[in-house]
């Protein structure tokens, strides 16, 4: 039992912790906790679409020791497993080499048994047709009762399946050679599996001070041409095995209890992973069921063909059109795309996500229609609400009542741009200190005539876009949109900036994968930025439509 339980302990490194809490984060879902921090971007949502992906850059434009350090840590280990493949492939060719020049002998044994011309120690060779590998001559060293208890040894050893149960170590052992808790633990399973063999040599009748002699008399003939890919008789501390022969110790029977707490503790090892993932999961909200969220009072959802001016009601971007009234929620006229994008992404957890880490997931699937087709949707909570409440889980649970949404996230390999830093250098202006209003996060930022704008302002015309008092992510957000791709900031550029782009965001309905024109027209403008794009890969986290249906009547 011992010996299972190290056997259990060495497999579970092929099983990381972290994938067992993955496993459960796929089972069960909650809320997401809120972020710790707030910022406030006046008409970012409309402006980056959902091209506009946060992904972890591959690597740096310039070279840092962050770069450098995995790379070599891999080139270190795969230096340490290939070394470890190698020698073992070694040994393994030495010890069937031996098995070819063995000679059969005529024992009456369970498997074959082959007398080797060279002094090996006594072995087991194989795994699937094991042979029992004894060394020329071995009869004449031993007394037939010492020989006996040695081949019950080795017997014994191929009814655990030690040589099976051996190799499975050797495939944790190859690919974590670092860890020191990998070697400690194969001592123990040698120690144990040892220990094992030889209490049932003993249980089977063996006198103890006969067998002692035999191991003794194996080891001072044979010790110096040990096989360490076989299954022999003198592993394991050899002097705590000859107390412990000596001894005969008659080992303690398991009782029920003890193994069902065994069997506990080993399902609590996989179970407990599992079930931290699933406390720690992030919830769809789509698919929630175990948590009320809040819900409109009454809303108005109506078609429309014509999109209200920025003055009337909501400015540009499908959010709430009265971020000073709790008490009512509008949008203006969007299409069903940008409110996904809002309620599920942007507000998603009923907090608005900082500019800096916005994951805005592209909105993948659903029929046409969800593109072309428009509404504006007017609301009012039972009670006041927060901005954020009302754009995040109040919205989503108007799409999953009038629009019938159900929706899925997947992770992808994708094709993205990375910004970069030109030739000749960065030409992006500073924010000056005091060019940009700060404002409380959670409060909504109010234009103040005669001061300058908000820090984090955002907003587009006919004219172009202008910002003040953003970081570079916010500029790859927007490039993403006249891209069509994703953009990985790896300018290595901090801090507040203030641009103008001479060009606007394409229309809507647009969602080519490629687009030459509209990478022409952003490669010019970032170019005046001192920056520029090259081709990459990244992860990209996507929003996906299973179902949706045109909205229901009010």
């Amino acid at each position: 039992m011992r010996f299972w339980l190290w056997l259990a302990a060495s497999v579970k490194f092929l099983i990381p912790f972290s994938l067992l809490v993955s496993l459960g984060s796929r089972l069960s879902w909650r809320t997401v906790p809120p972020d710790g921090q707030l910022q406030w971007s006046m008409a970012i949502d409309n402006i980056a679409r959902p091209f506009a992906v946060a992904v972890a850059a591959p690597h740096q434009s310039t070279s840092t020791a962050g770069d450098i350090i995995p790379p070599l840590l891999f080139t270190i280990w795969f230096c340490g497993s290939a070394a470890g493949v190698l020698f073992w492939l070694r040994c393994w060719s030495h010890t069937r080499a031996i098995r070819r020049s063995a000679i059969p002998l005529p024992l009456k044994l369970p498997i074959p048994a082959m007398s080797c011309p060279s002094g090996i120690e006594p072995g087991v060779f194989g795994i699937w047709r094991p042979v029992l590998l004894l060394p020329a001559g071995i009869a004449d060293s031993l007394a037939p009762s010492q020989l006996d208890a040695i081949v019950a040894h080795e017997l014994c050893h191929v009814r655990r399946h030690d040589n099976l149960t051996g190799a499975l170590h050797l495939v944790v052992e190859l690919l974590f050679w670092f860890h020191p808790l990998i070697w400690w633990i194969r001592a123990r399973l040698l120690e144990e599996r040892e220990r094992a063999c030889d209490e049932a040599v003993l249980q089977s009748g063996s006198e103890p001070r006969t067998y002692a002699e035999g191991i003794l008399r194996i080891c001072r003939l044979h010790v110096a041409r040990p096989l360490v890919n076989v299954s022999g008789v003198t592993g394991s501390n050899l002097k705590e095995r000859i107390e412990a022969i000596m001894a005969n110790r008659i080992p303690s029977r398991v009782n029920v209890m003890t193994r069902l707490a065994m069997v506990v503790a080993g399902l609590a090892a996989v179970v407990l992973p599992i079930t931290i993932g699933s406390l720690q999961a992030p919830r769809l909200s789509a698919q929630s069921v175990d948590a009320p969220r809040p819900n409109f009072e009454v809303a108005s959802v109506k078609p429309c063909t014509v999109e209200p001016s920025p003055d009337g009601g909501g400015g540009r971007g499908g959010g709430n059109g009265s971020p000073s009234d709790p008490g009512l929620f509008r949008t203006p006229c969007v299409p069903v795309r940008r409110l996904i994008q809002t309620a599920y992404v942007q507000y998603e957890s009923g907090q608005a996500r900082p500019t800096s880490q916005l994951k805005d997931q592209p909105v993948e699937g659903g029929p046409d229609w969800i593109d072309t087709d428009r509404f504006v949707i007017d609301a009012r909570p039972e009670t006041p609400q927060a901005r954020a409440t009302m754009a995040g889980p109040m919205l989503q649970a108007l799409l999953e009542e009038r629009f019938k949404l159900k929706i899925h996230r997947e992770t992808k390999k994708v094709p993205a741009y990375a910004m970069v830093v030109a030739k000749g250098g960065p030409k992006l202006q500073s924010t000056s200190e005091g060019g940009c209003t700060p404002w409380v996060p959670g409060t909504p930022p109010a234009i103040v005539p005669g001061q300058p704008l908000p820090c984090g302002y955002v907003d587009g015309d006919e004219t172009g876009i202008r910002a003040v008092g953003v970081p570079v992510s916010s500029l790859c957000q927007i490039v993403s949109t006249r891209v069509h791709r994703i953009v990985i900031d790896q300018t290595g550029l901090n801090g507040l900036f203030d641009y103008h782009l001479e060009f606007n965001t394409p229309p809507p309905g647009l969602r080519a994968v490629d687009d030459p024109e509209g990478f022409a027209v952003a490669t010019t403008e970032l170019h005046k930025l001192g920056l520029e794009l090259k081709s990459t890969t990244g992860d990209a986290e996507f929003v996906v439509i299973d179902h949706i249906e045109r909205p229901t009547r009010n």
